[in-house]
């Protein structure tokens, strides 16, 4: 793919409530906002979003010529509904990412050559690339499988990144249910528990338990009663290939209950 920069860098961000499009104060909102100057400086030739949103039986990637923006959201103000990402889409980067998967064994590797952006990816990505002039190009998760499942996933796309193709998980490091109880004291002590937990495995290299998290994780099915929101995270630290190295890159809490926990892989 010509003389483009190899990307060292994968990255997991928690994208949190769609409300970061009309809520500027959000310290979530600023992160990505900063996400050139502070984060990541260089433009990628092209981004594949891993997104919570999108959950299909098998791996799915997008391949269009221009995103829609999808309002997979019900109940928000009106002004939500008006937003648009319209960036391009790359359907030769969903073929080489059907190639990839399917050279690793993954059988059934869909290309949907309608669906656009939905707000897991367009919602971040309005903050960090507001101009929509990177391709973008989004891949689904399988939440029926597991954590190593994703790993796996990741792994076999590592080498996009060598063709200058930015990898995003994007999801949320705790994603509670609506009905468990707000904590308006701080974070909730189960929340914070499993936070640290999940900070702790990643800066330590700890793959093989971040893995096994549906076991080993302290209070699993409270911070991720359906794990959609988690396995981006997988697919990211896959990505990253070997000998990774992961930094906690922000983190902020919305209700004491839901983290915004992001992480930077960089491969050595």
């Amino acid at each position: 793919m010509g003389s483009q920069e190899i990307i060292k860098e994968t990255f997991f961000i928690s994208h949190g409530t769609p409300r970061m499009t009309i809520e500027e104060s959000k310290p979530a909102r600023k992160f990505l906002e900063s996400w050139r100057d502070k984060i990541y400086c260089k433009k990628p030739k092209a981004i594949l979003v891993i997104s919570a949103h999108w959950e299909t039986d098998f791996p799915s990637v997008n391949a269009v010529d221009i995103n829609d923006t999808i309002y997979d959201f019900y109940g928000f103000p009106a002004p939500m509904y008006q937003f648009k990402y319209p960036a391009p889409g790359s359907p030769d980067l969903a073929q080489r990412v059907q190639e990839l998967l399917t050279a690793s064994g993954f059988k059934s590797v869909n290309v949907d050559k309608k669906r656009g952006l939905d707000h897991g990816a367009w919602v971040p990505l309005m903050l960090m690339y507001p101009n929509a002039d990177i391709p973008v190009c989004q891949l689904s998760v399988q939440s029926h499988l597991d954590g190593m499942y994703h790993y796996k996933l990741g792994r076999a796309l590592a080498p996009l990144k060598e063709e200058g193709v930015l990898i995003i998980g994007s999801g949320s490091a705790t994603h509670p249910s609506n009905s468990t109880p707000h904590y308006y004291d701080g974070v909730a002590p189960w929340a914070a528990d499993f936070d640290q937990w999940l900070e702790t495995a990643l800066t330590n290299g700890s793959y093989e338990e971040v893995n096994k998290c549906e076991r080993k994780a302290p209070n699993w099915k409270l911070a991720h009663p359906w794990p959609e929101h988690f396995y981006p995270l997988h697919v990211a630290m896959g990505a990253a290939g070997e000998n990774w190295k992961a930094e906690l890159i922000h983190n902020s809490w919305d209700h004491g209950t839901m983290s915004y926990g992001s992480y930077k892989f960089v491969s050595s």
